[in-house]
C-alpha cells in the first residue's frame, strides 16, 4: 500500500502513540545497553544512573538524590557506598552546614559518564543521520513535548547550555 493510499491516523490515538513510544524505547534502551557495554565490569545500569543523577543536578545530600532516584535512602547509600569503593562517587562535609553529608562525583566517575553518553551520542547520531531532516525536525519537537511531559531534564549541549534532547554536537558537559 503507498503512503498516499494509507487511512489517516487520528491524531489523538493514546494507543498508537504508546505503541510507537515502546518500539523506539527498545531500540534506545538498546543503545544504552550498548553504550555501558565497556563498563559493565564496573557499575551496575542502576548505579550508572545514580552517576548520571550526580552529574545532572551537581552534589546532593542522600535524601535528595535517593528521590530523584524513585528508590528509598538505604537502596541510594548501598549504592553509592559502591560507586564511592570504585573511586566514582565522593561524601563531602557540606561547608555551609557541617551536620550535612553532601555526594558527588570524583573526576573518574563524570570521566565515566562522559565516555558512556559519547558512545550512545554516536551512535543515536547515526540513527538520527539516517532520518530526512523535516522527519528530524518533527522528532525534536515530538521528543522535547514527550521529556517535558515526564519531567525529564535536558541533555547539556556541547557549550554547557541546555537544549532539549542534547542534538547539539560537541562533548557533554554535565550529564546524559
Amino acid at each position: 500500500m503507498a503512503e498516499s493510499d494509507q487511512p489517516p491516523r487520528d491524531m489523538d490515538d493514546v494507543d498508537a502513540v504508546t505503541r510507537a513510544v515502546l518500539t523506539a524505547s527498545r531500540l534506545l534502551v538498546a543503545v544504552s545497553a550498548r553504550s555501558l557495554a565497556a563498563v559493565e565490569d564496573r557499575v551496575t545500569l542502576p548505579q550508572f544512573r545514580l552517576l548520571v543523577v550526580l552529574s545532572t543536578h551537581g552534589s546532593a545530600k542522600l535524601v535528595v538524590l535517593a528521590d530523584r532516584l524513585g528508590v528509598n535512602p538505604s537502596t541510594a547509600m548501598r549504592m553509592l557506598d559502591r560507586l564511592i569503593a570504585a573511586g566514582l562517587a565522593d561524601r563531602q562535609i557540606n561547608p555551609d552546614n557541617r551536620r550535612e553529608t553532601v555526594l558527588q562525583l570524583t573526576r573518574e566517575g563524570r570521566r565515566l559518564v562522559e565516555d558512556v553518553t559519547a558512545r550512545r551520542r554516536q551512535e543515536i547520531t547515526t540513527i538520527v543521520e539516517r532520518l530526512a531532516p523535516e522527519q528530524r525536525s518533527a522528532l525534536i519537537d515530538a521528543l522535547t513535548a514527550f521529556t517535558e511531559a515526564g519531567g525529564e531534564p535536558a541533555v547539556p549541549t556541547g557549550d554547557g547550555s541546555l537544549h532539549p534532547l542534547g542534538w547539539a554536537d560537541g562533548p557533554l558537559q554535565q550529564g546524559g
